[in-house]
């Protein structure tokens, strides 16, 4: 597993590769879905169910050994309060209809973010349930990234960092990677972000450093197994170079 904070070298795979290991997912276009019907936003989200577990079975199946999905955002919390309080009752509904499933899977879960104190206490026993139920899973690592801000976790490892007294000197990519939350979580291969928007909006800075990047027009409660897929067979044609050539070509390297 290539560290945190750099990215593979030939020896480590880099290439291309068959299956991405860990695939990251922005969830958008729920609103407009539910736009293009005439139905309120909330007619998304909720359609939006359907995708989540869809695409969860086909990154199994296809081998991803870590799936992301990026549910809700710091900035999300300044949409509309009726919008809100929808989605966190929404979120606990799904957690607890499909906890038994994505434990029989063998799927670890586990909640990046969750430190904001407008989170309802159920929810957040919920989140915590799912995680200590899934614990001990060995089959794909699924993290839901729930008021999540990769901005506000960058800020987080340095601030363990000071308090941890480490010199300055000795700070490596390394060092500042394993203060960051679930240092075990290898840098993302491929995100894909549904309904065609091309925007990063804070998402796990530090990990999608060099990753593959896939924008489907496909609204996200249109988006299915096969559209999945689809961005796998991409992401292999992809020449993933990381800043270096690629192998000779009669003798000269290719840019």
């Amino acid at each position: 597993m290539p560290s945190q904070g750099r990215a593979p070298d030939a020896a480590d795979g880099g290439g291309r590769r068959e299956v991405p290991r860990h695939v990251a997912c922005v969830m958008d276009g729920n609103g407009r879905w539910a736009a293009h019907r005439s139905l309120p936003r909330t007619a998304g989200h909720r359609a939006a169910e359907t995708t989540v577990i869809e695409v969860i079975e086909a990154a199994r199946s296809a081998g991803v050994r870590w799936l992301s999905l990026y549910a809700f955002s710091t900035e999300n919390w300044g949409r509309p309060r009726g919008e809100v309080d929808f989605l966190m009752h929404l979120v606990r509904s799904v957690v607890r209809k499909h906890a038994p499933l994505l434990h029989a899977r063998g799927i670890r879960c586990r909640f990046l973010g969750v430190s904001d104190s407008r989170i309802p206490a159920p929810l957040a026993r919920d989140f915590e349930d799912l995680t200590t139920l899934t614990g001990a899973n060995r089959g794909m690592t699924l993290t839901v990234a729930f008021d999540h801000g990769g901005r506000r976790d960058i800020v987080e490892a340095a601030r363990s960092l000071i308090r941890s007294g480490a010199p300055a000197d000795a700070l490596t990519e390394e060092a500042f990677a394993a203060h960051l939350p679930f240092p075990d979580t290898p840098d993302v291969d491929l995100v894909i972000r549904t309904s065609g928007e091309q925007r990063i909006s804070n998402f796990m800075l530090w990990q999608v450093a060099y990753a593959e990047w896939i924008f489907p027009e496909v609204l996200w409660p249109d988006f299915r197994a096969t559209h999945f897929v689809e961005c796998l067979h991409a992401y292999r044609q992809r020449d993933r170079r990381f800043g270096g050539v690629t192998p000779a070509v009669n003798g000269a390297p290719v840019a």
